[in-house]
């Protein structure tokens, strides 16, 4: 039976008929590959849209935000390992199609609804949901908002990113040793950083882990980047505090946050302190 490569992140999982992608939600179905997850729907929710998080990006409004299951990193800290580290049969689901999506979307309008968020899991490893609702959406003036870890190749988000409004990106970490830990690339996530930039509103999310990713050198070099993308971009440094498989590794401390902070504050304009 023929293998297909799936070209949406760089893991370029080579799938056998009926192998599913270390992501969890991409397989090989008589020689195409299929987003499983496809209209699968495991979260379903009106949010604050600050709650993405989005600081500069419609403030005060509410956005209907959704999440299905898969990733393709493998993060021990994940807050969402319930659905993002989640298989097929491995958690329960509702049908969403993407014309109901936009219904329910359009009847939330008199809550402050500005569209739809794909978010909670990883929702570009379900790239085709989101493009086709995102799509529809547009036709229907509503916003997309998309959370992601950014770590996707270039070409098909080129398809993806004229219908985005505004993105928040976890920017895990500045080094190479770090994102290999995650199963993740680094040049990869700043490739999309760059790219996204050019479509719509960009903000960035680091979880500041301790001992990890919390060293000054590398806040200094992460929002270096940042600045020479684009200044304006709003960079949100957050605490950890023990999740998943990390349940051995203390809170990060509220003045390590704001030191760094202050340190990002040297470039960037827009800086906002998380989970303090």
């Amino acid at each position: 039976m023929s293998k297909r490569i799936c070209n949406i992140c760089p893991h370029h999982c080579n799938l056998k008929e009926g192998q599913t992608g270390l992501c969890r939600a991409r397989k090989n179905i008589k020689g195409k590959i299929i987003a499983i997850n496809y209209g699968k729907v495991t979260a379903l929710a009106l949010d604050p849209i600050e709650k993405k998080p989005l600081s500069r990006f419609y403030p005060g409004s509410n956005i209907l935000s959704l999440g299905s299951f898969g990733c393709n990193l493998k993060c021990s800290f994940c807050q969402n390992h319930h659905i993002s580290m989640a298989s097929e049969n491995e958690i329960r689901t509702q049908s969403v199609k993407p014309e109901d999506l936009i219904n329910i979307a359009l009847d939330l309008k008199d809550r402050r609804n500005i569209g739809i968020a794909y978010t909670y899991n990883e929702p570009l490893v379900g790239y085709e949901y989101v493009r086709d609702c995102a799509k529809l959406a547009r036709e229907n003036n509503l916003k997309n908002v998309l959370v992601t870890n950014g770590c996707f190749c270039e070409e098909p988000m080129k398809q993806l990113l004229p219908f985005i409004d505004a993105i928040n990106i976890d920017l895990k970490g500045f080094t190479h040793e770090f994102y290999n830990k995650l199963g993740g690339d680094l040049d990869t996530v700043k490739c999309f950083i760059k790219l996204a930039a050019k479509y719509c509103h960009v903000e960035i999310t680091t979880l500041i882990i301790p001992d990890e990713n919390d060293t000054e050198d590398e806040m200094r070099e992460l929002s270096e980047f940042i600045f020479s993308v684009n200044p304006d971009i709003p960079l949100h440094i957050s605490r950890f505090f023990p999740n998943y498989k990390m349940q051995d590794k203390r809170p990060t401390k509220v003045k390590k946050i704001y030191d760094l902070s202050n340190i990002a504050r040297e470039k960037l304009k827009y800086v906002y302190e998380g989970n303090c």
